[in-house]
């Protein structure tokens, strides 16, 4: 994390504004499937603000962690729908930071593409391994 000053452990209050934000897309969500992301760092957010709501949206029982071009962590907040999403780059720093109001993110998602080649690779790996069975 970069050090912006003393700004950075001031809370401005959005992290309140975010959060009410954040129950209106959910209940979109619960009404008629209407899903919206929160870009966290495009908000003129303190650290501060950041970890307030993040503590306010507390964790779920839904965790993942991916390893792509860097390390992106995906969890649940405590209220179901509401997806906390944070990429780091190479050198571990936050460069991306979201709150995806979804049933499952994007970044969880198979791409058509690549469940196509998996199912030409497993049953290549079948065929190999029971020749008279393919």
């Amino acid at each position: 994390m970069h050090d912006a000053g003393p700004f950075e452990s001031v809370r401005t209050g959005l992290a309140r504004a975010v959060e009410q934000e954040i129950l209106e897309h959910l209940e979109a969500l619960a009404r008629d499937g209407t899903e919206a992301a929160i870009d966290l760092r495009g908000l003129p957010m303190s650290e501060a603000d950041r970890q307030e709501l993040e503590g306010a949206l507390g964790r779920g029982e839904v965790h993942a962690t991916l390893s792509a071009m860097g390390e992106s962590e995906v969890w649940e907040t405590r209220f179901n729908g509401v997806w906390w999403v944070r990429h780091k780059g190479t050198d571990g720093q936050v460069i991306a930071e979201q709150v995806e109001i979804t049933l499952l993110p994007e970044i969880l998602k198979t791409d058509p593409a690549d469940a196509r080649a998996a199912a030409i690779r497993m049953r290549e790996h079948i065929a190999l391994r029971d020749p008279g069975d393919a």
